[in-house]
């Protein structure tokens, strides 16, 4: 589909590999008012087949679900992308959009690693089970880096997810464009994502992929 995506300001995480850094904080001088993002869909009606609310974390704005409304009374097909880290909003928007590509960060039991936020696991677990259980379109995906996600890190976390019942999932490279965390930025590690790898992930799931960063 031809596809709109809007960025939201704010998150409340702060993973090291995160390529939109710049969002994270709750406001920016670079803003651009719902208005005016209306005003842009409505022109472009029969020309983009979708809006995708993405972020930051688009579950931390309060008005999502009105804007998601409105963009659907337009016509547009609805995505999602979140983190989970709002399962009783995203409980509210699911009944609403078409499809929502999760991110997963690592084992439910190890997110506070990642995330620099404790219990964020916990949060994630619920939303991944509301997501589950609601039938709505989705796919679980994954950013890795050699850093930070060992070979045994990832296979585990891949069994979690299977026995969880997570069918749709995809690994993402993780892209240095955006990072701020200096550390990260120069990795050589050209088999980390290898053959026998991809193929022992892949098999607890139909369908799997891997996106080059």
């Amino acid at each position: 589909m031809l596809t709109a995506v809007i960025f939201f300001q704010g998150c409340p995480w702060r993973c090291a590999y995160c390529h939109n850094p710049h969002l994270q904080a709750r406001h920016s001088a670079e803003t651009i008012g719902w208005n005016e993002v209306q005003k842009f869909l409505l022109q472009r009606r029969n020309l983009l087949d979708a809006v995708v609310f993405s972020g930051g974390e688009p579950t931390l704005q309060h008005a999502l679900l009105d804007a998601i409304l409105q963009t659907k009374n337009m016509g547009y097909k609805i995505g999602l992308h979140t983190a989970g880290i709002y399962p009783k909003q995203l409980a509210r928007l699911l009944p609403h959009v078409d499809w929502v590509g999760f991110d997963i960060k690592t084992q439910f039991a190890d997110y506070g690693r990642i995330t620099l936020a404790s219990q964020s696991g916990e949060r994630v677990r619920a939303s991944a089970e509301l997501l589950l259980k609601s039938g709505v379109a989705h796919e679980f995906r994954t950013t890795v880096h050699p850093q930070l996600m060992s070979h045994t890190q990832l296979l585990q976390l891949a069994e979690e997810l299977s026995d969880f019942g997570v069918e749709h999932y995809a690994l993402q490279e993780f892209r240095a464009t955006g990072c701020a965390d200096s550390s990260l930025l120069h990795h050589e590690e050209s088999d980390y994502l290898n053959t026998h790898l991809q193929q022992s992930i892949g098999a607890n799931f139909k369908p799997f992929s891997l996106r080059s960063g």
